[in-house]
């Protein structure tokens, strides 16, 4: 093969040694942890993404899963269906995201697209992204904040759009999570093992931070001794934030498209990964 497209599946090092004539490998998403670097950069293949087609579906579902915590979605649904109108008066109270402080960490697309989002819902947006000048975050109604542990102690939401590495990992850990406001909204649909997930649990049942929302996990599916699994006071989904049908139609153009395009040498350097 000269090409290879790929979505979930580990595009191991012994795969790719196998693939003599492979000169481009398109994912079909965003992200490429399954994606072993150290081998594509040896044999100098490229690595694409479909950097253009996720960044509205995954910004709607952060707002999804940040309006279905803060109104308690899942709780107020059920006690309807239950027959227990009543418990209304008894329910914990919901939340205004309205004019609430959030920061959003990784300023790529998808949080480009997340700010315009906020914005109509007044919020005060703030911004961490070492590579993304202020005056950019500044035009998109944004403020750019460069300390990320000092900036999370004065958020109502926090919303992650970084990559997994090694700087990434466990980045959100116990400690981390008993400095956010109590009232905080915690939302992950970047990459699994960014926010330690023990530790996540731990705060949410002292009740550090209000609630959590999880699109991604460190191992998928989450084994079924995973605590959050059971934990009500996180929101989940099965890394699903790109799953609608305008997205997948666009990823699947753009994954096919990329391998067209790198073949008339007219391939887009954004979709392009530095390895």
């Amino acid at each position: 093969c000269d090409a290879a497209s790929i979505r979930t599946a580990k595009l191991t090092g012994d795969i790719i040694e196998s693939g003599k004539n492979l000169k481009i490998i398109s994912r079909h998403g965003v992200g490429y942890d399954n994606v072993d670097l150290k081998t594509s950069k040896e044999k100098n293949i490229t690595l694409a993404i479909t950097a253009t087609a996720n960044a509205v579906a995954v910004a709607e579902h952060v707002i999804f899963m940040l309006l279905s915590i803060a109104k308690r979605k899942n709780m107020y649904d059920e006690s309807v269906k239950s027959g227990n109108f009543d418990q209304r008066n008894k329910l914990p109270k919901t939340m205004e995201i309205w004019k609430k402080n959030i920061l959003i960490a990784g300023f790529g697309r998808i949080g480009q697209n997340l700010i315009k989002r906020c914005l109509g819902f007044e919020m005060n947006v703030y911004v961490y992204d070492p590579f993304v000048s202020k005056e950019k975050i500044n035009s998109l109604g944004g403020l750019k904040v460069d300390n990320l542990i000092e900036s999370v102690k004065s958020m109502d939401v926090i919303s992650l759009h970084m990559p997994l590495n090694d700087k990434t990992k466990n980045m959100v850990n116990y400690d981390l999570l008993k400095t956010m406001k109590r009232n905080c909204i915690l939302i992950n649909a970047a990459r699994g093992g960014i926010i330690n997930e023990i530790h996540l649990d731990k705060a949410l049942n002292e009740n550090l931070i209000f609630g959590a929302g999880l699109d991604v996990f460190e191992t998928e599916p989450p084994k079924k001794d995973n605590p959050l699994l059971n934990n009500d006071k996180v929101f989940l989904s099965p890394h699903s934030a790109t799953f609608t049908e305008e997205c997948l139609t666009r990823m699947a153009k753009e994954t096919v498209q990329n391998i067209i395009d790198f073949f008339d040498k007219k391939l887009d350097n954004s979709k392009i990964i530095k390895l």
